[in-house]
């Protein structure tokens, strides 16, 4: 009965993975197949180097697959990517088109990264009001770094553009993922 079990277990599992001796093949398996999850994942452990040789190039493209199937922390990875030149050229103004994807999804980290390129004017004009906007989202979820941010700005912002990043933020809406 105790080999069963875990047999029995595997069978009922979801997951593959969950099964398999190798995860990094059980990955890359569902990856090859279309899974977004699994591409996003296999792109992980290629930019970790995690139970394969780490390869940045080889990140950017699964990380690019699952992006494109709208998974937004695959478009932020791959934001992450382009703003620092890992695997690709570096290319600011194709970081923040991406860091935009997964933040209009409601995604913390990106609209961060998003209120750091308005902020600073890196891949796009600096618009101070916008960075506000950004960091309120993010920060509203918990993201430290973000309310910082807030802080900084608002040492610096008229009272118009506190008030239009503000309208901005309460405007909001997120989107689901589109491909």
């Amino acid at each position: 009965m105790k080999i069963l079990l875990p047999a029995l277990l595997c069978a009922l599992s979801l997951s593959f993975q969950a099964c398999s001796k190798d995860p990094v093949q059980a990955t890359k398996s569902k990856a090859d197949q279309g899974d977004a999850k699994a591409q996003y994942n296999l792109g992980n452990m290629y930019a970790d180097g995690e139970g394969v040789a780490k390869n940045e190039a080889e990140a950017v493209k699964w990380y690019r697959k699952a992006a494109d199937q709208g998974l937004a922390e695959a478009q932020f990875n791959l934001g992450n990517m382009y703003r620092e030149g890992l695997g690709v050229v570096k290319d600011e103004a194709e970081a923040v088109k991406l860091y935009r994807k997964a933040a209009e999804q409601g995604d913390a980290d990106a609209q961060f990264n998003l209120g750091v390129s308005y902020a600073k004017g890196l891949g796009v004009v600096k618009d101070e009001a916008e960075a506000y906007k950004w960091y309120l989202l993010a920060g509203a979820q918990g993201d430290e770094e973000a309310k910082k941010g807030i802080e900084r700005l608002e040492r610096v912002l008229t009272p118009a553009q506190r008030a239009e990043g503000q309208k901005r933020a309460r405007e909001f809406k997120p989107v689901k993922a589109a491909p």
